[in-house]
């Protein structure tokens, strides 16, 4: 197979649909030097082969000198670029190659997903309807597509492209706990779970589709599950990936059986394991919070008054995970003037940039540099925001909701670019929402979940921060308390509505009747009425829970007050 250059892209398209990315990496660079005619370029193609990236880098960039517009030494180097993690700098190679070859499918390919890696999903939908075009049906395609369609909320078209996808190849477990994912968030449990045990069907110790299962909080796993996944946990030669995922799993299944000692346990096991792979540094927040402090207080927002785009339409609801911060959104996306979203990164992203792209935001220049933005620079950050956010917004309602908790810490932000934005701060008892989060594993984005001691300081950070906010800028922010909003939804949702100026609807307290796509792991849970069974759910484990009460400290004792915190 060496010089079969259709038979390397065939290896490779079958690796990448199996989810063996690093597999289907080798295959499409033995792919590119059978296809290529030059021996310069074929010689960097086997370096990149044997994984010298630093010889194949030098050699493609030497060919790509002496032929700037070749195609195939374009798309060889961007090839080496990926590798090396510059998928900015390969989106650029790819796109002068396909000026120059607007009909090279392999580069177009590639190209998608360098944008699909960026987080360019609009435009990687683009690349991946435009191969499908040429090729109808083609399963990678339509797999990408339906991966980059998740990211702009068009959850239904990506659940069709799933199950084409699986209609013509049904051995795929990746594939089967992909359209499990987009079942899900559109609310088609039942669809869901038996997609999910499909893929265990396949892949029996498949972590991630057990904690999938599991994740739906409403669908109990069984004895015969539990053994299953105790099996796999076995397995010395388990990954850590697959083994963190059986065991949040296998955690939740003996906490609904009672088994609260071993179900503790896991998660410890668990938690430590994840910890390993998620660089978290504390005191990154507690150095953000300070800087805050210092930096912003009413004269400085009262220097700035009439600043940011002029736009009414965001509602952002911030805090922590767990905090019933779903439900919030749930109430409001059931008034017919407000859309839903998700969690949009987009803010952060803002952010991240106005720090000079730092790795550790303590050496970069934000939030210090929003004292030396003018009005106008304000305002145009608005309107990026909003036209970033735009490809999520499907209904044209009015307002729509961004339901990032972490955009607590950028709270000056908001009002310095969006002051007539609403700002809802979803808080729940201190102990219950860290060991919420404790027992979740979530993807990306929330390190300091990982160990109770984190999430303590985490959250005392959070409401150090956030009372800052109240003090400077009184009644900017509008709290919901959730064991309140349980208690009396009526009267909560109420105040909620008039402080984001809407209207009372009925509606908003049927919010479970609401079949909107709801991505995050109460999406179940939001779709049945009010319960109060998880309000106090943590106390059973409160023995066990002495780091973490301990570290809250006056923070829970006070709770839902906030104690003295010196400004």
């Amino acid at each position: 197979m060496s010089d079969d250059a259709a038979g390397w892209a065939a290896k490779a398209e079958r690796l990448r649909l199996e989810g063996d990315i690093a597999g289907a990496d080798l295959a499409t660079a033995r792919q590119i030097k059978a296809s290529v005619t030059r021996a310069e370029l074929a010689a960097a193609a086997q370096a990149l082969i044997d994984g010298q990236l630093v010889e194949a880098h030098a050699q493609a960039r030497a060919a790509l000198d002496r032929t700037p517009d070749d195609p195939q030494a374009l798309r060889l180097f961007a090839e080496i670029a990926a590798r090396a993690g510059r998928d900015n700098d390969a989106e650029a190679l790819l796109s002068r190659a396909l000026a120059a070859a607007p009909g090279f499918t392999a580069a177009r390919f590639a190209y998608a997903l360098a944008l699909h890696r960026q987080g360019k999903a609009a435009e990687t939908v683009a690349q991946a309807d435009r191969l499908l075009r040429e090729t109808p049906g083609h399963p990678v395609y339509l797999q990408l597509g339906a991966a980059a369609r998740t990211r702009v909320g068009d959850f239904q078209a990506s659940a069709a492209a799933y199950r084409a996808v699986l209609d013509a190849q049904p051995n795929l477990a990746l594939t089967w706990m992909a359209y499990g994912h987009a079942l899900k968030t559109l609310g088609r449990q039942a669809e869901a779970v038996e997609a999910y045990r499909t893929a265990v069907r396949l892949r029996p110790a498949l972590g991630e589709a057990w904690w999938s299962l599991a994740n739906l909080k409403t669908v109990a796993l069984s004895p015969d599950d539990m053994a299953q996944m105790a099996a796999g946990l076995a397995d010395e030669d388990l990954d850590d990936e697959d083994r963190f995922h059986l065991q949040f799993a296998l955690a939740k299944a003996m906490e609904d059986a009672g088994r609260d000692d071993e179900a503790f346990e896991l998660y410890v096991q668990a938690n430590a394991l994840r910890r390993r792979s998620q660089p978290y540094d504390p005191w990154e927040l507690t150095g953000h919070v300070a800087r805050c402090k210092a930096l912003f207080d009413a004269a400085f927002f009262a220097a700035r008054a009439g600043s940011g785009s002029e736009a009414v339409d965001p509602i952002f609801i911030v805090g922590l995970p767990r905090s019933g911060s779903t439900l919030i959104e749930q109430i409001l996306a059931s008034h017919s003037l407000v859309e839903g979203t998700q969690e949009l990164p987009d803010l952060e992203a803002i952010a991240w940039r106005l720090g000079g792209g730092a790795a550790r935001p303590s050496e970069g220049a934000y939030p210090d540099i929003l004292a030396a933005l003018s009005p106008a620079e304000f305002a145009a950050l608005g309107e990026e925001y909003l036209a970033r956010a735009k490809v999520h917004r499907k209904r044209g309602a009015p307002f729509f909701i961004d339901k990032m908790p972490n955009n607590f810490a950028h709270v000056a932000l908001i009002h310095l670019i969006l002051p007539k934005a609403k700002i809802i701060d979803a808080r729940r008892h201190p102990v219950g929402c860290c060991f919420s989060a404790f027992k979740q594993h979530f993807a990306v984005g929330q390190a300091f979940s990982y160990d109770l001691g984190d999430l303590a300081r985490y959250y005392r950070d959070y409401v150090e921060l956030m009372a800052h906010f109240d003090a400077v800028l009184p009644g900017r922010v509008h709290r919901v308390i959730y064991e309140r909003l349980v208690a009396e939804p009526e009267a909560q949702v109420r105040q909620l509505l008039a402080h984001c100026g809407l209207p009372f609807e009925d509606g908003c307290l049927r919010f479970y009747e609401n079949d909107r796509a709801v991505r995050t792991a109460s999406s179940e849970q939001v779709r049945r009425p009010i319960f109060t069974d998880g309000v106090d759910h943590w106390r059973r484990f409160a023995p066990r829970l002495h780091q973490l009460i301990d570290g809250l400290g006056p923070v829970a004792a006070s709770y839902p007050d906030v104690p003295e915190i010196p400004q």
